[in-house]
Formats: structure tokens, C-alpha cells, sequence
């Protein structure tokens, strides 16, 4: 007796490794972006340009099994704090403990909408 995978089942559990590499090709853009001083130096500019590709790529896989709205919202969180995190590394930004507190509602909030975005165990 064979048994066949219901290919739903495979796509959800890439949708959410998915979405994290998503998030972090995010982060790989804005970084990029502010290297690139408005796109007028070559090879951030080209990286930006490559890192935007590969972000909306592994978010459209992302999205065929996770909600849009869920998505887009974890997306979008990933980016922004891993851009706010890493720009004082890159960058002349600075981290003040009020940002640092702002940040640490959008990761709560994002965990949270993990958790919200599981399915109820089906019942016998």
C-alpha cells in the first residue's frame, strides 16, 4: 500500500522557513539600500536590486500557505527590526532603549502572530 503526501501539508512547512528566509533577504535589501546612497553606487546598488528579487521570491512561496495578512505582517517585521538592529552596525544610526523597546512590541507581535496562524488539531 502506498500513501501519497497531500501536498498542502509539504507546503506548509515550507511556508513558514520560507518566510523567515524571506524576511531576512528583507533585511539584506534595506541594508543594501542605504549603502547604495539612492542607487548612485554601483555594487550596493546591484546587491539591493538582487536582494529585492530574492525577498519577493521567497515571500510569494511564503504566501501560498500562510495568509496574506500574516505574512506580509511577519515580513515586513523581520525587516524592520533587522534593519533597525544591524543599521548602527553599518551605518552611523544609533539604538536608543526606546527604539530597543519598540522593536521588542514588533518581535513580540510577530511571535504572536506565529502562534495565532496555527491550526486547530482536527477533531475525531
Amino acid at each position: 500500500m502506498t500513501t501519497t503526501m497531500n501536498s498542502s501539508s509539504t507546503t506548509d512547512r515550507k511556508g513558514w522557513p520560507m518566510l523567515l528566509l524571506a524576511g531576512v533577504f528583507e533585511v539584506g535589501y534595506a541594508l543594501s539600500v542605504g549603502g547604495s546612497e539612492g542607487f548612485t553606487v554601483l555594487w550596493p546598488s546591484i546587491v539591493a536590486v538582487v536582494f529585492f528579487l530574492l525577498t519577493l521570491y521567497a515571500l510569494s512561496v511564503a504566501l501560498r500557505s500562510i495568509d496574506v495578512g500574516i505574512g506580509y505582517a511577519v515580513w515586513a517585521g523581520i525587516g524592520a527590526v533587522g534593519a533597525a538592529l544591524l543599521g548602527p552596525v553599518f551605518f552611523d544610526e544609533t539604538l536608543t532603549p526606546a527604539k530597543g523597546l519598540w522593536l521588542a512590541v514588533i518581535i513580540a507581535g510577530v511571535v504572536w502572530l506565529k502562534l495565532a496562524d496555527r491550526t486547530a488539531p482536527a477533531s475525531t
